[in-house]
């Protein structure tokens, strides 16, 4: 993660004095995602790149590994996904974009889909769908989900319920796209099929519940709040808590006796 110079500046101003949050500040909005940029800039291929470069623990004496004809079926329109682009034109993203709206504030008036309201769900402007452009529709697909079937999970960590939290809170909808990001790395999905053992056990909790990425990706949300709070972080240590959350998620999905997404020991955590 790179640390420009008016990030430098509000680190050394944080240790000045201590500034209330204020999501009516776009300045803070602006200092605060950018910090939460890895997911959100490049081209398509140049994720899928990045992918195949950062992902070392690959091990080739997976790639044989047979898959069934429903989990094959299953990874390929997954891997479908990640390849659709977010369309500000499209009408389907439209309304999934409004849909997401609604879900965290039912009872707030969305003003337009460019608007200054999407800086109060953590977006880095006024039109979120500027962010999508290195994971495209599926994170935006993955905060649906979340807030659709596990509500409770979505508004707690939204509006950052629970713990002693800090003053520089992570942007929740930019984290949430971040952690689209990580996940696909993780589980090799940029590949023919995953080979490293985390994403071929993921392989197959897929091929019991096609849902599985966006349960756990509603569960990695989970462990990354439960990280930041543990690590009493501030928005400098993101990159921190990602890579802490990545790192229990692997060991996690590297168990033997897990065979469906609600064996996971973190899933409890969406029902805390």
């Amino acid at each position: 993660m790179q640390v420009d110079e008016d990030e430098i500046y509000w680190r050394h101003r944080k240790e000045d004095e201590e500034l209330e949050w204020s999501h009516d500040s776009t300045r803070l909005i602006a200092q605060l995602t950018q910090c939460f940029s890895t997911a959100m800039v490049g081209s398509r291929s140049w994720i899928g790149g990045f992918f195949h470069r950062t992902n070392t623990k690959q091990n080739d004496k997976f790639v044989d590994y047979p898959l069934t004809p429903l989990e094959e079926e299953r990874l390929q329109r997954l891997q479908e996904r990640l390849d659709v682009p977010y369309d500000e034109t499209s009408l389907d993203h439209q309304e999934s974009l409004r849909a997401l709206w609604n879900c965290a504030f039912p009872n707030v008036t969305l003003k337009g889909l460019i608007s200054e309201q999407w800086k109060d769900m953590g977006w880095q402007g006024a039109n979120p769908s500027t962010d999508f452009r290195g994971c495209g529709i599926i994170s935006l697909e993955n905060l649906l989900f979340f807030a659709r079937k596990y509500p409770a999970s979505f508004h707690r960590l939204l509006l950052k319920k629970d713990g002693d939290r800090a003053t520089w809170e992570y942007p929740f909808a930019a984290a949430g796209i971040n952690i689209s990001f990580m996940l696909i790395q993780m589980l090799d999905l940029c590949s023919g099929k995953p080979r490293c053992l985390p994403g071929m056990n993921f392989v197959k909790l897929l091929g019991e519940d096609e849902d599985a990425f966006d349960d756990l990706y509603c569960i990695a949300f989970e462990m990354v709040d439960a990280q930041w709070l543990a690590m009493h972080a501030s928005y400098m240590n993101f990159n921190e808590v990602l890579q802490a959350t990545r790192k229990q998620l692997e060991r996690e999905l590297s168990l033997e006796d897990i065979n469906k997404i609600q064996d996971l020991p973190a899933y409890n955590l969406l029902y805390q």
